[in-house]
């Protein structure tokens, strides 16, 4: 679960469980397996595992209960890194990752949405992966006001976490609109569709904390591996 930007590996294991729940494969009130067995089962140490509980418990998530265990107490909006991602596995969750494919500092196209207030915008293009599974490509537009160098090696699993970190910016909401387009001719060779296949793709505007729109991004995922799902309260 470690690679250059990778979240913590507590994190990564509390954002695991937190999309697990959401999805209703961790049921309120379900006891979690004993730690030592539940961290072998991971292939994580015991100590990273409580960790990522205690992170858990302190979103109201799970409950520790001494000599008895940890349960789950479920939300239906749970706070998370991803709480913005929308796309899961068939099966409900996956853990997200990403392989950065470029960054590049470039005139934005006529052709995006409007957003942000420069001329110019940092472009980044990823592989999207849930839990090993590869899932997605995705081009990401980010305001070129926001900063003037991104460096790929910087970047987290979560762009939204990195923002939040190196750029002082917290995406607050997003408008989605999922349709279909061709998969792009950049998307690479392992990618399970050919460039030129229509997949559903997600058109997303994104805006920061004082409401201002900070990032257009495009998502194009495969239907035989994962869904958009948006729960409602």
């Amino acid at each position: 679960m470690s690679s250059p930007g990778a979240l913590p590996l507590y994190l990564q294991i509390s954002e695991l469980l937190i999309r697990d729940i959401a999805a209703g494969r961790l049921i309120d009130g379900e006891r979690l397996p004993p730690e030592r067995e539940m961290a072998a089962g991971l292939g994580i140490a015991v100590g990273t595992l409580r960790q990522a509980l205690q992170a858990l418990a302190a979103k109201g998530l799970v409950e520790r209960k001494q000599g008895s265990g940890n349960y789950i107490r479920a939300k239906a909006d749970p706070s998370s890194v991803y709480a913005l991602l929308r796309i899961e596995l068939l099966s409900g969750g996956g853990l997200p990752t990403a392989q950065v494919l470029s960054v590049d500092r470039l005139a934005k196209d006529p052709k995006l949405p409007a957003f942000g207030t420069s001329a110019e915008g940092h472009r980044i293009r990823r592989l999207r992966f849930l839990s090993g599974v590869m899932a997605a490509v995705e081009e990401i537009w980010l305001d070129g006001a926001l900063a003037e160098r991104i460096a790929p090696e910087d970047l987290s699993e979560s762009l939204y976490f990195y923002y939040r970190q190196r750029l002082n910016l917290w995406i607050t909401r997003a408008e989605d609109r999922v349709g279909l387009g061709p998969l792009p001719n950049w998307a690479p060779s392992e990618f399970p569709h050919a460039p030129g296949t229509p997949l559903p793709m997600i058109t997303r505007i994104a805006r920061g904390q004082d409401g201002q729109s900070a990032e257009a991004s495009f998502t194009w995922y495969d239907p035989d591996r994962v869904a958009y799902v948006a729960r409602l309260k």
